[in-house]
């Protein structure tokens, strides 16, 4: 016998030895109860890993408290009364409403069904907060040529492009038009800017994250993606996380509410795929230091994913007038992919975006190619494979017909619209500004008010503000609606604050006091869970 043969005997005889003063029973459940409490702490530090130690430790702490008996029951009731409270308007309405189609349909006289129901909207012009971005009246201008657009082509479908060739065409153009506002033309871009038109700028972000991830897999190998974003970078990016299997990163603002460019690069690690700026961000209108990010993530070898939906149509040519608006576009070295939603300020119908990337290598990893499967071979540039090829058309009118001339003019009413309405907001002694505006944004707190408070009085009015928080504020997203009413939201918001200093306290009816108490639930998880059981009963 060998000297390896007689250790190995010589080590079992001396392991059954030291188990044999064990009972069985116990050495079956020892090795599972390892494996049980490895499998824990792995989770926990998994958690803490993801969400912090302060939201880990509340989390536990809120699911213990579930399980005292009656405690559960108690929260899940005060929890449906809040949801109750936001749907009641919503319910009420869907009375009456169509469960199954009509035994004898209506024929042509639908259209005179669908105007009564659109009579009974509530008042939109001027009053609402972005949303309606095309200046004037529905029935005549710049509505008209797009209504016209659209109805041309609301049979087509750019999935044919041997059919409808007119229509890819146009996206072609559209998107050309578009990089070139963006930089495609400057010798810093590569030459290469490429892209395609989308649904929203939820869609052009998704796309880009998607195509991030499988860009940086394929050069890198990461299979375990991050991404990091400030925390006033878009929703979307959360959408696209959840979507993609990707951790994502929400790092604090600076004290300027712009992205903070020493923190984002302190979570940068061997996974991260994506850095976010915005140009300007949703909440604030601020635009993020994209420079800075931009030599961040090229000095890291990252994609960097510049967000202008809302900037797009409208910094390219605030610069041209001569505002002071620093560098946003492929120009920036370190871009590598940028949304931006042409139905907003380049005032094109609903439903209409783009995303570009620097170059055709990156943008390959947004294709789905199929090639095994019955129906025949398989590619789609987009999440949706047929398309509206009445939007596509739609876009081209709206840049078409407006052209440079129409952008500069349209720009600088709102630039002047909105810095009219900053001024005023400062002189309401009892607000104040979120930081400094850049473009169209205007947000705006109170130190002394409860500013939802203020935003229920303004809803009384007629007014559609956007509520926001950390801070606690509200915002108003400028369009050509707003330009001859300026005054007007002024002095209905001089009334609003002056109504709640003096008589402070929700009105009845008044969100106030849940978005207050959103504002300050620790437990970001209950807040979760009402938003998902209101969405649930709403759609």
């Amino acid at each position: 016998m060998d000297f390896s043969s007689t250790s190995i005997s010589h080590f079992r005889v001396s392991a059954n030895s030291f188990l044999s003063q064990y009972e069985p029973l116990a050495l079956l459940l020892v090795p599972l109860l390892s494996l049980f409490l490895a499998h824990s702490l792995r989770s926990f530090l998994r958690l803490l890993s993801e969400n912090g130690l302060k939201a880990t430790l509340l989390g536990f702490i809120m699911n213990a408290v579930k399980l005292v008996p009656g405690v559960k029951g108690y929260i899940d009731a005060e929890k449906q009364k809040v949801v109750d409270k936001l749907q009641s308007d919503s319910k009420s309405k869907r009375e009456g409403w169509n469960t199954e189609l009509p035994s004898t349909g209506l024929g042509t006289s639908v259209l005179e069904k669908m105007s009564e129901e659109k009579n009974n909207d509530p008042v939109w012009q001027g009053k609402c907060s972005g949303t309606v971005y095309i200046g004037g009246s529905e029935s005549d201008g710049h509505f008209s040529v797009i209504n016209e657009a659209c109805s041309m082509f609301a049979h087509t479908n750019p999935l044919h492009l041997d059919v409808f060739k007119s229509v890819a065409r146009f996206e072609a153009e559209v998107v050309a038009m578009t990089a070139a506002l963006l930089g495609s033309k400057e010798n810093s871009s590569g030459g290469q800017i490429c892209g395609n038109m989308t649904s929203g700028g939820t869609e052009s972000i998704l796309l880009a994250v998607k195509t991030s991830r499988d860009y940086m897999k394929s050069k890198k190998g990461i299979t375990r993606p991050e991404m990091i974003i400030p925390l006033s970078g878009h929703s979307a990016y959360d959408k696209a996380a959840q979507y993609f299997n990707i951790k994502l990163w929400r790092v604090p603002v600076d004290k300027n509410f712009q992205a903070d460019v020493k923190a984002i690069r302190r979570h940068i690690n061997k996974n991260t795929i994506l850095i976010v700026g915005s140009a300007p961000g949703f909440p604030h209108g601020i635009i993020d230091p994209i420079e800075e990010l931009g030599h961040l993530a090229s000095s890291f070898g990252i994609c960097f994913h510049v967000d202008l939906c809302l900037g797009g149509f409208v910094l390219p040519f605030a610069r041209e007038l001569g505002y002071p608006i620093p560098p946003f576009d492929f120009s920036v070295k370190g871009v590598s992919s940028i949304s931006v939603d042409v139905h907003k300020y380049g005032l094109a119908p609903k439903g209409t975006s783009i995303v570009l990337y620097r170059n055709h290598e990156i943008r390959k990893h947004q294709f789905v190619a199929v090639t095994e499967w019955s129906g025949g071979l398989y590619v789609s540039p987009t999440i949706a494979g047929s398309r509206p090829g009445s939007l596509i058309a739609g876009a081209w009118a709206a840049m078409i017909s407006l052209g440079k001339e129409g952008y500069l003019r349209n720009t600088k009413a709102i630039m002047e619209g909105s810095r009219r309405i900053q001024k005023g907001i400062e002189e309401i002694a009892e607000l104040f500004i979120v930081g400094k505006p850049d473009m169209t944004i205007v947000a705006f707190g109170s130190d002394v008010l409860d500013i939802f408070e203020v935003n229920d009085i303004m809803s009384s009015k007629g007014w559609h503000l956007n509520a926001l928080q950390r801070p606690n504020s509200l915002h108003i997203c400028v369009t050509l609606q707003h330009v001859p009413i300026v005054e007007d939201f002024l002095n209905d918001l001089k009334e609003s604050v002056k109504t709640v200093k003096a008589n402070p306290g929700p009105i009845s009816g008044g969100l106030a006091p849940i978005y207050g108490a959103a504002g300050k639930m620790p437990d970001r998880g209950m807040v979760q869970e009402l938003l998902v059981d209101y969405m649930d009963g709403t759609c």
